[in-house]
């Protein structure tokens, strides 16, 4: 397979629960889709399942369908990327260990250069195969506690979506696993198309990695407006300066209450937030327009040059200049 082909972990013999299938689904929908006015080519995606003897029909583990896959575990060695999804309750929360053929394989498509990721406890795969000893990785919170009890060589964090450890990746649970897909594709092919396909997908378009995982989404009922009028107002005016009390204006309360209402419903400060916007905005520009260094600091409200680069090294790891060179340029946009 090429480098930008992308095998999924496909455990048939034990059995999909609804709650797996939905972790499973989440890279057939972001990599499995050609997008080619977005990439050309866009991701090779390959499910290689395990095989093995199908459970009795009507098996509550099977949630009534089983997946029958083209591909072995021996394809995954020539994937760019190997991605495990869940792994059984049983291997989880009952001990049973996981198959070795698996573990085996993992290490082997980790030697041959593969980008490893984890999906929820998938992360106990990878655990297994010895792949996180050393490293920070992340879980579905409600596992994280048996995660670091079993594997101790594993740096366990259970407050964050997802980890990003160069070769090896992991995230928690459901909706984090899409959130590191598309980190993945931000990854890959920029922040633009990554963007764009989660436009597509109606999703939020980046979740940076160390937002909390458990978070309260529930809002007041006085608040029957939410937060998204406010949110869309600020991204409207990210070249401006910008406090909270700005935005509690805007949302017609104290600042105090905004901020406690902020926090509930995305998981991190409203400075915080606005960071991230600021240095999405400034990806976007770097990628798609040929704007001076400095244009794009102002545009994206992030100021000087040696601000933006200041911001750039810190939470992206490299500087602008050398970000934007791993993009194609094209004309500036009329701004």
């Amino acid at each position: 397979m090429s480098a930008g082909s992308v095998a999924v972990v496909v455990i048939e013999d034990i059995g999909i629960p609804s709650w797996d299938l939905y972790e499973l689904s989440i890279p057939c929908t972001v990599f499995g889709k050609p997008q080619p006015d977005l990439a050309d080519p866009w991701y090779d995606l390959r499910l290689c399942g395990l095989g093995g003897e199908p459970r009795p029909p009507g098996s509550p583990a099977t949630a009534g369908l089983r997946l029958h896959t083209p591909y072995g575990l021996d394809d995954l060695a020539g994937a760019g990327t190997v991605i495990v999804p869940s792994v059984p309750d049983a291997c989880v929360e009952d001990g049973r260990p996981l198959p070795s053929e698996l573990v085996t394989a993992l290490r082997r498509a980790h030697d041959a250069g593969a980008r490893m990721v984890s999906l929820c406890t998938g992360a106990f795969a990878l655990a297994e195969a010895g792949l996180l000893d050393g490293r920070r990785a992340t879980a579905h919170w409600m596992h994280t506690a048996q995660l670091a009890e079993r594997y101790p060589k594993v740096e366990v964090d259970d407050s964050v979506l997802y980890v990003d450890d160069g070769d090896v990746l992991t995230s928690a649970g459901l909706t984090a696993g899409l959130d590191l897909c598309l980190h993945l594709v931000r990854r890959d092919l920029g922040a633009n198309v990554a963007n764009q396909l989660a436009r597509r997908m109606v999703v939020p378009a980046h979740r940076p990695g160390g937002q909390a995982q458990f978070v309260d989404l529930s809002v007041p009922v006085a608040d029957s407006g939410g937060l998204g009028p406010v949110l869309e107002w600020v991204r409207g005016r990210l070249d401006r300066p910008l406090t909270v009390e700005d935005m509690a204006r805007r949302a017609a309360v104290s600042p105090r209450t905004f901020y406690r209402r902020f926090h509930s419903a995305t998981g991190v400060t409203p400075l915080q937030w606005l960071l991230n916007q600021r240095l999405a905005r400034a990806q976007s520009l770097l990628e798609s327009t040929d704007l001076p260094v400095e244009k794009v600091g102002e545009l994206s409200g992030l100021g000087t040059a040696n601000n933006l680069r200041h911001h750039f090294l810190k939470h992206v790891g490299v500087s602008p200049s050398d970000y934007r060179r791993a993009f194609p340029r094209t004309t500036p946009v009329g701004l």
